[in-house]
């Protein structure tokens, strides 16, 4: 196959430090998915182990993924960036099509393949940053016009299902390797009051993001609507004290605290294991994280460089969208916990990502 013809290098070890903490962190993740579902999945399915049962399936597939990626020729994917993209493109314009596409709660973001509900904006991260990754890896003038049009495409389908917090995270991560490819610095000038411009024009062109930022900015008003959610969060966190309240002891997980097997994850987490167990997470964040820019501090192939940038950029951003939210940083944007959050369509493509990220680390030069 092409992917094993390329000239070869003399690979290193993977980062076992990359392996163990994405196989650490995608366990804890199945133990807190549990913990923070048993009231829904007893209130749902009548069966406490649903959502773990679920949720386990996605990790031995994700896990199996991730292993395959970790010994892919990472330049494989270069091979197939445009693909990818015409790929995508067309999964984002067939989720919102009538009839095809899922809706729930207002959006339509999945397409159900019978076996496995996909959500095509979770594939968009992965295949944008491959694709970015490929075409800046070349050096290149003038194409500011067709990065931003690019862009555009693909933030303005995510946008319609809708699903603004993906958006986001999509452009953070482009705009990202955009100027980490040497672009000009008026063009950082240039995009910024673009997006800050068109965020807050959606925010209060929607009236529930709308209800979301007003809430951020005053958390007392409608303590029992638009800023409930915010509000039991907090109470989650502020419950767990230094120490928590101890594994599977969380309370707000019975029906208090919205979305806490998803988007919530990290405040049953505060509550259950407290400060010193949410600041554990957030050092063993920082660790993966670390170990992602290193790796792309020592590729020599350019190509890999970007590669790692865009994929750690990704889930850096991302997990501080996530928590950002749920201190009150940040108004809520709805968007998973890496390797943490329920969720079969997350799971895989990190767990893709991180594989590829692996793949990086075993052909660095020795």
């Amino acid at each position: 196959m092409k992917f094993l013809h390329f000239p070869k290098w003399k690979l290193s070890s993977p980062d076992w430090v990359l392996v163990a903490l994405v196989v650490s962190l995608t366990l804890f993740g199945l133990l807190m998915v549990y913990n923070s579902s048993v009231a829904l999945a007893i209130r749902d399915f009548g069966n406490q182990y649903y959502y773990l049962k679920e949720q386990l399936k996605w990790v031995v597939v994700g896990l199996a993924i991730f292993g395959v990626c970790s010994v892919i020729d990472f330049r494989f994917w270069k091979s197939i960036a445009f693909p990818l993209l015409l790929f995508l493109i067309l999964l984002l314009l067939i989720v919102l099509i009538p009839g095809v596409g899922i809706k729930a709660l207002g959006a339509r973001r999945w397409i159900n393949l019978g076996f496995f509900v996909l959500q095509p904006a979770e594939f968009a991260k992965l295949s944008l940053v491959i694709y970015l990754s490929a075409w800046f890896s070349a050096k290149e003038k003038g194409r500011f016009l067709s990065f931003v049009l690019l862009l555009g495409v693909v933030v303005g389908l995510v946008i319609l299902e809708p699903d603004l917090g993906t958006s986001l995270i999509i452009v953070f991560t482009a705009v990202v390797l955009y100027f980490l490819s040497d672009a000009p610095v008026s063009h950082f000038f240039v995009l910024t009051p673009v997006l800050v411009t068109a965020v807050i024009g959606l925010a209060i062109l929607s009236p529930y993001r709308f209800q979301r930022l007003t809430t951020f900015f005053n958390p007392e008003s409608d303590p029992l609507g638009a800023s409930y959610h915010i509000r039991q969060a907090i109470i989650a966190l502020g419950s767990g004290g230094m120490f928590g309240v101890g594994i599977g002891q969380s309370r707000q997980k019975y029906q208090y605290l919205p979305e806490a097997n998803t988007d919530s994850i990290f405040a049953i987490i505060g509550e259950e294991l407290g400060y010193f167990g949410a600041l554990t997470l957030l050092i063993l964040f920082g660790i993966l994280l670390w170990r992602g820019f290193r790796i792309a501090q020592k590729c020599s192939d350019t190509f890999g460089k970007f590669l790692a940038l865009g994929i750690t950029s990704w889930i850096g951003i991302q997990i501080a969208m996530n928590i950002g939210a749920m201190v009150a940083l940040i108004p809520l944007t709805g968007v998973p916990l890496p390797l943490i959050s329920y969720g079969g369509s997350s799971l895989i493509i990190i767990l893709t990502a991180l594989g590829i990220l692996t793949n990086i680390s075993r052909s660095i030069r020795i």
